[in-house]
């Protein structure tokens, strides 16, 4: 397969859950001969898809890429997740990417995750093209669905097609195919060929007002971008052909406008259309600026280089996907330029060590084609790399550049696990540092304070997806637990006391006082404690031994057992009858002195506080703020960007377990948040009365 940079296309199809992503991939594959059949997502016999957990639910999850020859066009396909869960994947594919088709589902209009894409498009600064599917169902509406675009997303869509018609038989008024705005026909695809076959025709009188008024706005837009063909149209009132598709790329390509297409992916109306509009409007490596990146060697710390996408420059790449493997992991790869080649070695700058390259692949979805180098602008399976994660760069040993890493969203939403067996423990651990290092918003970490393994990721449906791997790939057997939240305790006020150890042991007096006062105090560390006894008051040894056994108690925490946070102690006097025991009598003198600071009338308990950002649409800004009232959280401001509200508040953590389904529910699903931790602060009396009992 040729793949000359300037013919090369590396897309992303990104939209919301459900807008039809994956059957178009799969039209498309189909269109162009990369696949014999075409797929089903109701039947989980898709291309892109092969994941049994896609299978199963129906929806992407992993990122998959794909390669396709649409003419003397090589266009390498990223097929990304539409659930905002996943949106991860998307951010790391965008990353890489050239371009975009963005597609919109004809009857829902723009989605929550139609509006999270756009923005981590806008971030990226990728040129997109937008298609207005599922044209056949019931309530589809294009102009409807195009007002959304502009006034939502902020865009610049400009249609290049109208649908004929919208819904399915027998509605007498379907959509039976598209008009071609730029040709001026209209275009009948046939169902019995399964679309590969379409036939061209005059525009059907009942559309042609409305053609030419769309087209007339469409000359406009487009003339404006070049003078000497605004001098034309003012004269004729028509642009040449060719010179349309001209200035529909070079407006795609600098952000002033997406060309928007429609049709029916399911009916296989109107894919080919959008295969013409990718080879023609979306960039090709060439039309990228070069990255920039920093060099990594001390002597040249700050000073900044730049890779052109060309095969003479030093290579450079970056690893976007890390999938597991039972031959090796396999790293994405894009490469920014040079040649990478097959059992070559190349610089990983983050650690400064080389790591070997393997092997070469071209991905096919789950299946590969071995190659022996990979030039500028292309993406390649590596095999071999053994440190290399998501984010780092590649390059040339004798060249080295560091490119910006992939930025990442913190964990919102943690669980406790277990494995069902203790002999599985370790493999559990081992498992889950895979997963991690294949999925950067997954962690996995040991609580100090339960001793829990606490998985951390974004959303339930991501964690349950982890879980349902680690079951069925990895064959362990796990229980899940609702997290323990990490409470602190302080004290309220100042005390002065002591401890006392006074007993008749076989006859013989064991006595010993230990004076404490303990204090609020927020210093470097959670507890503190200051020495102010004397020096040579009593004997090193003993005054060691009460010393250690005040921080000793005190680490084992408050009245219900948290650590202690925010308290000084300070060791004023020890006093003591010389008997054979002494040091057992200071010892619990000391233990004494420590619970008696520690009494339910002084202790405070700490929760940790959540900061949370909630970016909603203005209409479901109510349903959220009362949602955070009832979950005990202070609103601190509430601000405009852009079209969207934006909520920042303080929230208890203990009230926020299952707050992503809820800010979904009462958003349908167009509402998004973050979340991290700020600060402790002390529980309301009825959190501190359940924990006393």
């Amino acid at each position: 397969m040729s793949r000359t940079i300037e013919k090369l296309r590396n897309i992303g199809i990104i939209a919301h859950i459900d807008a039809g992503k994956t059957t178009t991939t799969e039209r498309i594959l189909f269109y162009t001969g990369a696949s014999h059949r075409m797929g089903n997502v109701d039947d989980g016999t898709t291309e892109t898809d092969f994941n049994p957990e896609e299978q199963e639910r129906g929806i992407t999850i992993f990122s998959a890429a794909v390669t396709c020859q649409w003419g003397d066009t090589t266009i390498n396909i990223i097929d990304t997740p539409g659930h905002v869960d996943f949106t991860a994947e998307v951010e790391r594919s965008l990353r890489v990417l050239d371009g975009g088709v963005v597609i919109f589902s004809a009857r829902e209009g723009v989605e929550a995750q139609s509006e999270t894409v756009w923005r981590q498009a806008d971030k990226y600064g990728v040129p997109r093209i937008c298609f207005i599917n599922k044209m056949d169902r019931i309530g589809a509406d294009f102009e409807r669905t195009l007002e959304q675009i502009r006034s939502r997303l902020n865009a610049k869509p400009l249609p290049i097609q109208l649908p004929i018609g919208s819904g399915s038989p027998p509605d007498p008024k379907a959509v039976q195919g598209i008009i071609d705005l730029i040709e001026q026909k209209a275009v009948y695809f046939d169902p019995e060929s399964k679309g590969e076959k379409f036939r061209t025709d005059e525009i059907p009188e009942e559309f042609r007002a409305d053609a030419e008024t769309a087209r007339s706005e469409m000359l406009e837009t487009l003339a404006e971008l070049d003078e000497a063909v605004l001098e034309e149209y003012l004269e004729t009132e028509d642009i040449a052909v060719d010179d349309i598709h001209r200035l529909l790329r070079m407006g795609t390509l600098s952000g002033d406008m997406q060309p928007v297409l429609c049709g029916s992916s399911l009916d296989y109306i109107g894919v080919q259309p959008v295969l013409d509009a990718v080879a023609r409007y979306l960039p090709s490596p060439l039309d990228r600026p070069p990255v920039e990146g920093e060099n990594p060697n001390p002597k040249k710390k700050g000073q900044r280089e730049s890779r052109k996408p060309s095969a003479n420059d030093p290579f450079c790449g970056l690893v976007f996907k890390i999938q597991s493997d039972q031959h090796g992991d396999l790293c994405f790869v894009r490469v920014y330029s040079g040649v990478l080649k097959n059992r070559s070695r190349v610089l990983l700058p983050r650690t400064g060590k080389k790591e070997l390259v393997n092997q070469l692949w071209h991905l096919q979805a789950d299946r590969r084609e071995k190659v022996e180098e990979v030039l500028a602008g292309d993406i390649v399976g590596v095999v071999g790399l053994k440190e290399a994660v998501t984010g780092d760069t590649l390059c040339a040993q004798q060249h080295p550049l560091l490119l910006e890493s992939i930025a990442f969203p913190e964990t919102v939403i943690s669980t406790a696990i277990e494995p069902e067996s203790s002999a599985d423990r370790k493999k559990l651990a081992e498992t889950l540092r895979v997963l991690a290092r294949e999925d950067p918003t997954f962690t996995a970490t040991t609580s100090e304070d339960t001793g829990q393994t606490i998985i951390s990721g974004m959303g339930e449906l991501h964690l349950e997806v982890i879980q349902h791997r680690l079951e069925r790939d990895f064959n362990l057997k796990i229980r899940t637990h609702k997290p323990r939240v990490s409470y602190r305790e302080t004290i309220r006020s100042a005390v002065d006391v002591s401890g006392k150890f006074d007993h008749q042991i076989a006859g013989v007096a064991q006595f010993a006082q230990v004076e404490l006062k303990a204090e609020p105090f927020r210093g470097d560390e959670s507890l503190t404690f200051v020495d102010g006894m004397k020096p040579q008051e009593i004997p090193s040894e003993l005054a060691n031994l009460a010393r250690q056994a005040v921080i000793d108690e005190a680490k084992g925490g408050g009245v219900m057992g948290f650590p202690l946070m925010d308290v000084k102690l300070t060791l004023s006097n020890v006093k003591y009858s010389d008997s054979e025991d002494v040091e057992s009598a200071i010892h619990a003198a000391a233990i004494d002195a420590v619970r008696a600071a520690l009494t339910d009338e002084n202790v405070v308990l700490l929760e940790p506080i959540m900061r949370l950002e909630v970016v909603t649409p203005e209409e479901f800004l109510g349903n959220i703020t009362a949602d955070l009232h009832s979950r005990r959280a202070t609103i601190a401001s509430s601000e405009q960007r852009g079209h969207l509200r934006v909520v920042n508040a303080e929230a208890p953590l203990a009230e926020m377990f299952g707050y992503s389904t809820s800010v979904r529910s009462l958003s349908t699903g167009r509402a998004s948040y973050s979340m991290e931790p700020l600060k402790y602060a002390e529980a309301p009396p009825n959190v501190l009365k359940a924990m006393l009992g």
